[in-house]
């Protein structure tokens, strides 16, 4: 196993790189502010779940695989973005309601875990650039001497998703409370509906437009 050290310092690194902004928070940001805490709950679980993916392919070697290949990176980034463009659609499409007094979450029917679940699922899994960042981020951690490299990577791909989890919580908390505020109003629900389709349409870009 890693020193101590090693762990604490990586695992500061891991709680840094999550609150910097980026597609996977920014996801759960709107997701959350725009559906509820439920919602950005259940979509940071699959967020994590990918994240599982991904360590365990750096862990197997099949990322450096990926990574040598031009079409499976375009592939995935144009399936990524296809995904993207199609949320960005259902955002701006969806429907309104003004409920006075209304809690969290009760504006809009509730949607099935798993649904919700593989909605983080595969936005991150097709984003390629998850791949390169894990494989460029673990090993560099990695020590002679303190067990099976395999090993290592998993217990600082663990690690990573603890630290992932406790930051996008707070996401899903923050943004659930301010939809709470915001929700008896049926004007500010659709802005908030357009801006996720803003969002979601921007993310589709820079993810289509991304190289190796």
């Amino acid at each position: 196993m890693p020193s101590l050290e090693t762990s604490l310092t990586f695992f500061s690194l891991a709680l840094l790189l999550g609150v910097t902004p980026g597609p996977d928070n920014l996801f759960v940001l709107v997701q959350s502010a725009t559906q509820g805490r439920r919602v950005g709950a259940w979509v940071v679980v699959g967020l994590c779940l990918g994240l599982v993916v991904h360590t365990l392919a750096v862990a197997l070697g099949l990322a450096a695989l990926f990574a040598a290949s031009a079409t499976a990176f375009a592939l995935l980034k144009f399936v990524g973005a296809a995904y993207l463009l199609y949320l960005a659609w259902g955002a701006w499409r969806a429907p309104v309601q003004a409920l006075p007094g209304a809690a969290d979450g009760a504006a809009a029917p509730a949607q099935p875990a798993r649904r919700l679940v593989a909605r983080g699922l595969v936005m991150n899994l097709t984003n390629p650039k998850v791949v390169f960042f894990f494989l460029a981020f673990l090993p560099q951690f990695v020590q002679p001497g303190a067990g099976p490299v395999a090993g290592q990577l998993l217990w600082f791909g663990l690690l990573f998703i603890v630290a992932t989890l406790l930051v996008f919580g707070a996401v899903v908390l923050a943004a659930g409370l301010l939809r709470a505020r915001l929700v008896r109003s049926a004007r500010v629900q659709r802005v908030l509906n357009w801006v996720a389709a803003g969002v979601f349409a921007a993310l589709a870009l820079r993810l289509a437009v991304a190289q190796r």
